[in-house]
């Protein structure tokens, strides 16, 4: 039967609705219970206790009550007891005292075992008191009555009294325990009745129809009565072995975790009751879902075997299930992936605590076969209905964060249209930069880079702008994340290599001798097309290798795909000047430093701007500038915007600046003029 408790021992609050009918409903039972334990005589209770019948059928309604027929979909709150069928029978054979009595004791029992409120077990007595109270009244209706010192038997022409008091002790139970869940969860009584009727029907059907056949096997001898365990053991066994089966579909084989189906599962569960309580005006709390993937896993299973990542696997799975909350959902979607459901959370920022305690526990270190493992995971988290009201948006959106938080390592990230590649604004803007870079509406704005011991130009770093025809000048951190994640990404790079090419060549062609560089993306790297491109153009233009360069990331060094890709090599051999930018963010490999064809490291601003303010990105800087001259490499620092951050690089020996203290990224008319200006005289390229 339903539980109205729904497995929570909690009291209701004093004087709600649903107290008020738990406590009306257990003071009607323990009268009920009273006059039926009143019932008994002193001839009554040494005929039961004389007779084994009665010690057999106590014994299995205990049984029944302690070990529940559990089957897939219900659990030890909803499923169905065998002690409904020696209840039964002892109500036909013996009459509704010893009835009552027996199967209050064995409630009892169970609430002592199962560690139940007293309020509850209270409950389930008065239920089914009542309950069995229904089923005599309807069989003293037909004249039919026993006590355990006159036993009563029914035969053919008794079997309608019967059924009709089955139907009245399933009909009373089962509306009883639905009135106290309707007042629980705020829902009508009808929608409560309709949840598994079906299911309580038939499984009442069954084994309240087993009761008569016991007792005519009760009357011929007590010894017939065990043999009705026969088939209760296979019942047993069968719902067990489709348990099993269930548990094996629902959950991951390697973690024990629960799979994706039973993700999905519990996830709808938990929206709908969401819904529910947001049409009755309640919308402070959310359903929140994580989306965890394990940052450098391949490299453990690639190195070490899998035998290793999977018991690697097996200590990330406990970790995160002994991280989350009560009632939150742990599961594994496959491969290093894992979910988190939270089917209550309060906001985005509680949402966020959770998912920071998980990340702190996976980045303990783990000690596996005498090696220390250092993980990390990045999580992406989406909440409904702030950002998706079904499951499978809810995880697509819980995916697109976990994906901004890998490319972006900031660990955790909380969905935002902005970085959806597939919401309805960046589709948008999807399509008009496909027609932008039709109708040429991209342009390369150049900053200058200047020598820090001669102030005299050294190159022209080519920046990406969008002339958008409605929203104007853009900026390349709105649009270039987004071209990334598609095809337009490759044109872009192209539509940017011609376009500066085509500037260098009129530069060049204008005694204008300054060296043209661009950024690049470890993408472009593993396209073998650009090295043809960029070779096409220069012979065509009749250019020089160092007429022109590209800037990689730092975070290319990290990708060995990348960083030995047949174009680098071919980018290498043409002699193309390669720069190392935003040096001093990532994790490079000074290995791969050395044995890549970089010219130069640019400092990543965020040090430089603080040079003169931080002792510690004095020492940074400063260290970078020395390894860069150990090295035999050029050093440029990024982001000078003022002439005391330049005095001291010159200092520190730094080769070359690049900031708004030298000059602003300007259109190429401008820039062209500003070299023409006087102040300053273009050199030979750095070579």
């Amino acid at each position: 039967m339903k539980d109205p408790n729904n497995t929570r021992d909690t009291r209701p609050r004093t004087g709600s609705p649903l107290w008020t009918y738990l406590t009306a409903v257990t003071a009607v039972g323990a009268v009920v219970l009273a006059a039926a334990l009143s019932g008994l005589t002193s001839c009554d209770l040494e005929a039961g206790l004389a007779n084994p019948v009665f010690w057999l059928l106590a014994a299995f309604i205990v049984f029944g009550e302690l070990k529940p027929i559990i089957t897939p979909g219900s659990n030890e709150d909803n499923c169905a007891t065998i002690s409904i069928t020696f209840t039964f029978a002892a109500l036909l054979y013996a009459g509704l005292p010893l009835a009552i009595a027996l199967h209050s004791v064995a409630l009892v029992i169970r609430g002592v075992f199962r560690r139940q409120s007293a309020h509850r077990t209270a409950f389930n007595v008065a239920q089914y008191a009542l309950a069995q109270t229904a089923a005599g009244a309807v069989l003293w209706g037909f004249g039919i009555s026993a006590d355990p010192d006159h036993v009563w038997v029914p035969d053919g022409a008794d079997l309608a009294p019967v059924m009709l008091a089955g139907m009245a002790y399933f009909a009373a139970n089962d509306v009883l325990v639905a009135g106290a869940v309707a007042l629980h969860e705020r829902i009508s009584l009808q929608r409560v009745l309709r949840w598994d009727l079906g299911y309580q029907l038939l499984a009442h059907l069954a084994l309240l129809g087993l009761a008569p056949i016991l007792v005519v096997a009760m009357d011929r001898s007590p010894a017939f009565v065990p043999l009705i365990v026969l088939p209760f053991t296979a019942v047993y066994l069968t719902a067990s072995a489709s348990v099993r089966r269930e548990y094996q579909a629902l959950h991951d084989g390697l973690t024990g975790l629960p799979n994706r189906k039973l993700l999905i599962a519990r996830s709808e569960e938990a929206l709908a009751a969401a819904r529910q309580k947001g049409d009755r005006g309640d919308r402070t709390r959310k359903v929140g879902l994580f989306l965890i993937d394990l940052d450098r896993f391949k490299e453990v299973n690639d190195t070490l075997g899998h035998a290793t990542g999977d018991r690697l696997l097996q200590i990330i799975a406990h970790r995160l299930t002994h991280s989350v909350r009560p009632g939150d959902l742990v599961a594994r979607l496959g491969g290093d992936e894992f979910a988190v459901l939270l089917p209550s959370v309060r906001d985005v920022h509680a949402a966020r605590e959770v998912a920071v305690r998980l990340r702190a526990a996976l980045s303990e270190p783990v000690r596996l076969d005498g090696m220390t493992f250092d993980l990390e995971g990045s999580v992406g988290i989406a909440l409904c209905p702030d950002h998706a009201p079904d499951f499978e948006l809810l995880l697509q959106r819980a995916d697109v964060a976990m994906y901004v938080a890998k490319e972006g390592r900031s660990g955790v990230e909380i969905y935002s249209p902005a970085s959806d590649r597939n919401s309805p604004a960046r589709l948008g803007l999807l399509g008009d930069l496909r027609r932008g870079i039709d109708r040429r509406e991209l342009e390369l704005h150049y900053q200058p880079k200047i020598r820090l011991d001669d102030g005299r130009l050294a190159g022209m770093e080519g920046l990406l702008r969008w002339r958008h025809p409605e929203r104007g000048l853009i900026g390349p951190e709105e649009f270039l994340p987004l071209a990334e994640q598609t095809y337009l990404m490759k044109s872009i790079t192209h539509y940017v290599v011609r376009e500066a090419l085509a500037q260098s060549h009129a530069w060049w062609r204008s005694g204008l001798r300054v060296p043209v560089t661009v950024n690049v993306s470890g993408r472009d790297l593993l396209d073998g097309q650009l090295a043809e491109t960029i070779t096409a153009e220069l012979l065509e233009r009749d250019l020089p290798p160092d007429a022109f360069g590209l800037e990689i990331t730092e975070r290319i060094l990290m990708n060995e795909s990348a960083y030995a890709s047949e174009t680098v090599r071919t980018l290498a051999a043409l002699g193309i000047p390669l720069s190392l930018d935003d040096f001093g963010t990532g994790y490079s490999s000074l290995v791969r430093l050395k044995r890549l064809p970089v010219r130069e490291v640019k400092i990543d601003a965020s040090f430089v701007r603080r040079l003169t303010e931080s002792a510690e990105d004095a020492v940074i800087v400063r260290s970078i500038v020395e390894l860069a001259r150990t090295l035999g490499l050029h050093s440029v620092a990024e982001g000078v915007e003022d002439a005391e951050v330049a005095e001291g690089l010159l200092e520190m020996g730094c080769d070359m600046g690049q900031g708004w203290h030298f000059g602003r990224p300007m259109e190429s008319a401008a820039a062209t003029e500003w070299m023409r200006g006087g102040t300053r005289r273009a050199p030979e390229p750095v070579t």
